[in-house]
């Protein structure tokens, strides 16, 4: 159902300080805090001797001590004082997760320790860099699957539907999508040409035509995906965005920040980083950034309250496929030529899934 040796958002880098903070992540209970020089922990959730939630207790220097019988455990989750007795017993302790904080995210490795690589985080650059702004709205709980997240982002037609009145047109369905994978990605690429704008990219951009829009959504698994918007005056952009390049390519190159030859440009960015929670549960975790109105307050408002407003209306929908699916277990469903992006994301997880999995073989060894 998950994959475990991968980095998973656990929360925003301003929800754990110095009061412990429970979090549910691949059906596994997680406490977090910080040490007192700020640095992130992660332990299991359980304390080893009556299994009361640690997130329940209190911070004590670096360590947490149990709420019930006081039980202190280190930042590595071994039980370092039981009180009332000096001999602790052996297998007093518990579970520590890897952790890193980048991208005003806390991230977590569920895996095995000794795999947790650093490098394996996207490379999510913009969200500190100076010529670009960073929103960042509190996460979403929703009451579904997280591959059906993935499905969502993945599938930018559903935005003539969902969401008509808001960044959504029908002339979407009018222009093909070129869909490229390999063994760790998958990229969609749609332009829009000569087209109006969607209402809130009218707002944003202050378009008075038509305009030229390019869609190009980049996912790697389990769930990091980038959804690239960039929309611009009749013929002064859709070229950058042709098939094969990639949203960091077209992101650095030196006429993609800004606006320069008076034409009004949008380059924004949705960054999603759903964490499962349990298989029908997932925590939200996404953001924005935008290289155009860095201190517009009005295009904040924008994308900090209408763009989540957006999300929003996903999540109706994601809940209420989940209750069916729920409901209708094993019904059957057909898959039709839009489903190709999240068709390969999903056959991709489950190859990364299976490698996880010990052979038939190897069980019996």
């Amino acid at each position: 159902m998950f994959l475990q040796n991968a980095w998973y958002v656990a929360a925003w880098d301003r929800e754990v300080g110095r009061t412990p903070v429970a979090r549910t992540i691949l059906n596994e209970p997680v406490v977090l805090y910080r040490k007192a020089d700020g640095t992130p922990v992660a332990l299991e959730d359980r304390c080893c001797h009556r299994h009361l939630p640690l997130s329940k207790g209190t911070i004590v220097d670096d360590d947490l001590r149990c709420g019930y019988h006081g039980l202190r455990y280190d930042a590595g989750g071994v039980c370092v004082e039981i009180p009332g007795q000096s001999l602790i017993p052996l297998g007093a302790r518990i579970r520590s997760y890897p952790v890193v904080e980048k991208w005003n995210w806390i991230w977590i490795w569920m895996g095995e320790p000794a795999r947790a690589d650093v490098g394996l985080i996207p490379n999510w650059w913009w969200c500190g860099h100076e010529d670009w702004a960073f929103v960042r709205p509190d996460s979403l709980a929703i009451a579904g699957n997280y591959q059906l997240i993935n499905d969502n982002v993945l599938d930018v037609t559903h935005l003539a539907y969902v969401h008509a009145t808001s960044i959504g047109t029908s002339a979407i369905t009018d222009f093909p999508a070129h869909v490229e994978h390999g063994d760790r990605f998958v990229r969609l690429t749609r332009l829009v040409a000569d087209r109006p704008p969607p209402p809130l990219y009218q707002r944003a951009g202050g378009f008075t035509g038509n305009v030229d829009r390019a869609q190009i959504v980049e996912h790697t698994p389990p769930c990091y995906t980038i959804n690239y918007a960039g929309c611009t005056a009749v013929g002064s952009r859709l070229p950058q965005a042709r098939r094969g390049r990639s949203v960091d390519e077209i992101t650095r190159s030196p006429s993609a920040s800004g606006s320069d030859g008076g034409d009004r440009k949008i380059d924004l960015m949705a960054l999603s980083a759903p964490t499962p929670e349990t298989e029908t549960t997932t925590n939200y975790y996404f953001g924005f950034v935008r290289n155009f109105g860095l201190d517009d307050p009005a295009i904040e408002k924008i994308l900090a309250v209408d763009f989540v407003n957006v999300f929003r209306e996903d999540l109706v929908v994601l809940e209420a496929q989940q209750r069916m699916m729920s409901l209708k277990p094993g019904a059957p469903q057909i898959d039709i030529r839009v489903d190709a992006a999240p068709l390969a994301a999903r056959r991709i997880l489950a190859a990364m899934m299976a490698g996880e999995r010990p052979s038939p073989a190897a069980a019996l060894r």
